[in-house]
């Protein structure tokens, strides 16, 4: 499916979070400025692409956007303030953190609280629709992906650094096995309840 550049103008950022579903980490969210004229035929929403050619997209994009910023929430803000305004916030601190400001602000997905002086649209599966939010997607997806590889590495047992904190089966069977790590989110049901 071919995705549209802009909802407004070329000064516009996609904004779009990773990790919501995610047993632990952080959910990470990033906002992208793209500039006039900018294609790549791969580029999609983050879920539907391979590892490999997320990491190609993300070496392009941060080549030639205009504007990068990245938000990160830790799992103890999660577990404070809950995993959707966790995600609000993240995307509240990528937009803070563009070195250019933005005319307006495209959203994926449903909920937004409005950022101060800068409108902002929301779109329902936008990463699919959008190239500054499928851009936007690939950031925070890569992001959170390093992130939870690198803790993977101080916390072996769990396999995040294949199934990225997500509630597989075998991360499920390690959260029984070695118990709940600092990194878990503790407001989230991190075992299967019995039958």
């Amino acid at each position: 499916m071919k995705l549209e550049p802009f909802l407004t103008s070329h000064m516009e950022a996609g904004c779009d979070e990773a990790g919501r579903g995610c047993l632990a980490g952080p959910v990470v969210a990033a906002a992208v400025i793209l500039p006039l004229g900018y294609k790549n035929n791969q580029l999609d929403d983050s879920k539907k692409i391979s590892e490999k050619i997320r990491s190609i997209l993300r070496d392009d994009i941060i080549s030639k956007a205009l504007a990068i910023g990245v938000g990160v929430v830790s799992e103890k803000k999660i577990d404070k303030i809950n995993i959707l305004q966790a995600s609000l916030l993240a995307m509240h601190l990528a937009i803070k953190n563009l070195k250019v400001k933005p005319h307006f602000l495209v959203i994926d997905g449903n909920k937004f609280n409005a950022y101060p002086e800068i409108s902002h649209e929301c779109i329902i599966k936008g990463d699919g629709k959008f190239m500054n939010i499928a851009a936007a997607s690939i950031i925070a997806k890569t992001t959170r992906d390093d992130i939870m590889k690198k803790l993977s590495l101080e916390n072996p047992g769990y396999g995040w650094e294949e199934n990225k904190g997500y509630p597989t089966k075998k991360h499920r069977v390690a959260i029984s096995k070695f118990g709940i790590s600092k990194h878990h989110r503790k407001s989230f049901k991190l075992m299967k309840q019995e039958q």
